[in-house]
């Protein structure tokens, strides 16, 4: 069996989509299947059992990229296409099979107020709705020994480890660096949850991940391990699951630290939290006050994300 998968060209989206996608190997499991995604996304799927190919599918102008994919796809038949960019290319293609994802945002009508219109679904429920499956299927995380090496090389010891996400895409949805300084200090402090924790802090590739992550960098010295865009996906994915909990803000980091089963807290403000909460089976999130407001962040105390973080290292861990 053949299976053409396309999903996001972003981390988060590719990650919230490996619960249906893990589903059909479940389902088909001498399946082999081809994976399209973004540059950035590529790591996501680089472990993945049944891959047969990876098409890293770079956007350009006037959407050419769809006809660089058509190129590759069109020549064989495919018994299962899942198309979750909601393109066309699904329906040109010799499929015995075809799911496109349509939609997914609950927007308010006119006549409608934000207490009256439909609530947000869930990004996990709306993809497990294409394939037909309930409950939705969690997130997956997919890496190797060798990946796992290397998380344990850059976290030595016995002590607990708190991975930190203090990086994101957008300003406006990033909790300010003395957030992430005082709850380290109030988790790893004498009677604190995590006492004597050291810190791995994770982001992506780029200057301004970078700039975002140097101040908690530099407040924490030598008990924080610098991790930041220095490492592929599966890598990462290795420290998150050998941490004691990810605190993050919401990002595609935070996605894959709830993937990966690690107990994992995001911080919002105005991002979409009816949709995009961190799934997984040890996963929960705290939102500012002033959310939705586009400048709420900094209203997201260090009390009440510690309060969030220790309810959820309390939590029991799910059979």
């Amino acid at each position: 069996m053949r299976i053409l998968f396309i999903t996001s060209t972003r981390v988060g989206d590719a990650v919230i989509s490996t619960g249906i996608l893990a589903h059909l190997l479940t389902q088909h499991p001498a399946a082999r299947v081809t994976v399209v995604c973004g540059p950035v996304a590529e790591g996501v799927f680089a472990r993945m059992p049944q891959l047969e190919r990876l098409i890293v599918l770079a956007k350009r102008k006037y959407s050419l990229h769809w006809w660089d994919l058509l190129r590759l796809v069109v020549p064989r038949r495919w018994d299962l296409v899942v198309d979750l960019r909601g393109s066309a290319t699904a329906y040109v293609l010799r499929a015995g099979r075809r799911l496109v994802l349509r939609g997914g945002r609950a927007e308010v009508k006119a006549g409608e107020t934000a207490a009256t219109a439909p609530k947000p679904v869930p990004r996990v429920q709306h993809l497990a709705a294409l394939l037909g499956v309930q409950p939705p299927p969690l997130p997956v995380a997919w890496f190797n020994a060798e990946d796992d090496a290397v998380a344990a090389r850059l976290m030595p010891g016995d002590g607990p480890w708190i991975a930190l996400g203090p990086t994101s895409n957008w300003d406006k949805k990033t909790w300010p660096a003395e957030g992430f300084i005082g709850l380290f200090r109030a988790l790893s402090a004498p009677g604190g949850a995590l006492v004597g924790a050291r810190v791995v802090v994770l982001g992506g590739p780029g200057a301004a991940e970078a700039a975002m992550a140097a101040p908690v960098l530099a407040a924490l010295g030598d008990r924080a391990v610098d991790a930041v865009g220095k490492l592929a996906l599966p890598q990462v994915a290795a420290i998150m699951a050998r941490s004691a909990i990810f605190i993050g803000n919401d990002s595609g980091l935070m996605h894959l630290a709830a993937a990966t089963g690690a107990p994992t807290l995001g911080l919002f403000g105005p991002s979409r939290v009816g949709e995009y909460a961190p799934a997984g089976k040890r996963a929960a999130y705290v939102q500012a006050p002033e959310a939705p407001a586009l400048h709420s962040m900094p209203g997201l105390t260090v009390e009440a994300a510690l309060a969030g973080a220790e309810v959820l290292l309390r939590a029991k861990v799910p059979a």
